[in-house]
């Protein structure tokens, strides 16, 4: 009965023990910390999946929603909403989160408010941009760069050409 106990005892540390953290393991808590979990997230050569989730939102979209749209409309621009609160059927969430592998997590959001299943208020990260600004923000940007002249020496052949070791400098 006592070796009963004993091995009962043994074999439920054990399992608890691995349920444990190398923070909790006696003797290595004060020399490790989070040591080891911070190298595997800053070893180069490990892979890490990018985690995508929700809804993507994109400014062309939010750009074809207007006022007075009716649901279906907005549904068939936007897609289905990632969120409609039961408590506030008016509501709609769209929601997307990005984390990539050594970056910070990226999450965008935006709510859709209905009255009398049209389209009423946008909140969130995105705004709606007109024709017209869309066009300024859009709008190329022209940089002149004068032409290379061959007939500046660079910096090695002007050192050659003092040293006396090109044909052009004697």
């Amino acid at each position: 009965m006592q070796k009963l106990l004993i091995c009962c005892v043994v074999s439920a540390s054990l399992l608890t023990a691995g349920c444990g953290t190398v923070d909790t393991v006696k003797g290595w808590g004060s020399v490790v910390g989070n040591a080891i979990p911070s190298i595997f997230n800053s070893t180069p050569l490990m892979y890490r999946q990018d985690i995508q989730q929700g809804n993507i939102v994109t400014q062309e979209m939010v750009n074809k929603l207007h006022p007075g749209m009716a649901r279906r409309q907005v549904k068939y621009i936007m897609g289905t909403p990632i969120l409609i609160d039961v408590f506030h059927q008016d509501r709609w969430d769209y929601v997307y989160s990005m984390a990539k592998s050594n970056e910070t997590p990226v999450q965008e959001h935006i709510s859709l408010y209905f009255k009398d299943d049209k389209l009423t208020k946008i909140e969130g990260d995105f705004r709606p941009i007109s024709a017209s600004n869309a066009l300024e923000i859009n709008k190329e940007i022209v940089v002149q760069v004068p032409d290379y002249e061959a007939d500046e020496k660079g910096f090695f052949s002007r050192t050659l050409e003092k040293m006396g070791l090109t044909e052009d400098g004697d």
